[in-house]
């Protein structure tokens, strides 16, 4: 008797069709009912989950008997009670690595496009606003040889820290909880406190991962002590930032421009920043090209089969299970 194997969400199909071959997939779709309706029916006798973007706990999960693993086609977790997978054994494997330099590529686009108003001046441009030179109003920051401030010098913040220090010689600050040498001294990257990387920086990326130390980590106060001219990005979850502060801070011009790819509540359907010109809103697409998302999946794939084939799997966020 075949395995069974919960897609809670939508999966590459080369991965599925492979799953299929091996599992008795049941496929979660929005079409087909209530959600966690679908996955409190199918996860009582389910041995393994795969997919992203959803929440899955206590409230879902009760009465999953055989389940040994969940999946996760991403590399943050919080979505997932952790706390509860690990007490009911269940392993919960995520795919890092494989994401980090096209990540790393979007952040810095975010970056380059709201120092120089691109989108604003993308719609300026289609709306026939383009009548005569353009003036101070359309203007933008300079990067080259500017100090980028990274809050949270992990892979993905070094790999942007390698872009702003070999691509466009800046000079590179970062904060973490504790300093980082392994990552920081091959960019000659100097550590601050989180006040001083505020003050000093033209440009604040923030890569963290969402705990219990970076939740609203930036507010009202942080966008005080930034310079006025400084572009802040956020790649890291939307939790990280109290959004009406910053909106705030946008709308009284208390910094240039801000790029962001996470939300305080996504998907983002409707916002105040939508208003703003000087922010560019992408729907979380961090990870999101054709040939990192395929290889998100098979890893996530192999996760999945290395558990459910008793073995070790290579990424997981718990384990110890005897």
């Amino acid at each position: 008797m075949k395995q069974k194997v919960i897609a809670f969400s939508q999966v590459d199909q080369d991965v599925l069709s492979q799953l299929k071959q091996q599992y008795d997939v049941v496929e979660i779709s929005p079409k087909l009912g209530d959600v966690n309706e679908q996955i409190r029916t199918h996860v009582q006798d389910a041995d393994g989950m795969i997919g992203a973007g959803r929440l899955l706990n206590a409230s879902n999960l009760t009465g999953a008997r055989r389940l040994k693993v969940v999946s996760s086609i991403s590399v943050g977790y919080d979505n997932y009670d952790v706390d509860y997978l690990t007490e009911q054994k269940i392993y919960l494997c995520h795919t890092p690595h494989v994401l980090t330099e096209t990540t790393a590529d979007l952040a810095f686009s975010l970056l380059m496009g709201a120092s120089r108003q691109l989108a604003y001046l993308d719609r300026w441009t289609k709306q026939g606003e383009w009548k005569r030179t353009v003036g101070p109003a359309q203007f933008g920051q300079d990067i080259h040889g500017k100090t980028l401030g990274i809050i949270g010098l992990g892979n993905i913040g070094a790999a942007i820290a390698r872009r702003g220090r070999y691509g466009f010689n800046m000079n590179i600050l970062y904060h973490n909880r504790r300093e980082n040498l392994a990552q920081a001294q091959p960019l000659n990257a100097q550590y601050r406190s989180l006040d001083e990387l505020l003050q000093q920086s033209d440009f604040v990326v923030v890569t963290v991962d969402l705990n219990a130390d970076s939740t609203a980590l930036i507010g009202a106060r942080e966008f005080e002590l930034m310079q006025k001219h400084a572009v802040f990005v956020n790649i890291a979850r939307g939790s990280v930032v109290n959004e009406q502060a910053l909106i705030d801070a946008l709308k009284q011009q208390k910094i240039f421009a801000a790029g962001l790819d996470v939300y305080e509540k996504e998907p983002l359907q409707s916002s105040e920043l939508f208003n703003l010109d000087n922010v560019v809103t992408l729907p979380h697409i961090g990870s999101a090209t054709a040939e990192t998302r395929k290889k998100m999946a098979w890893l996530a794939y192999k996760n999945l089969v290395d558990v459910l084939e008793g073995r070790q799997p290579g990424y997981a966020v718990n384990g110890g299970f005897a």
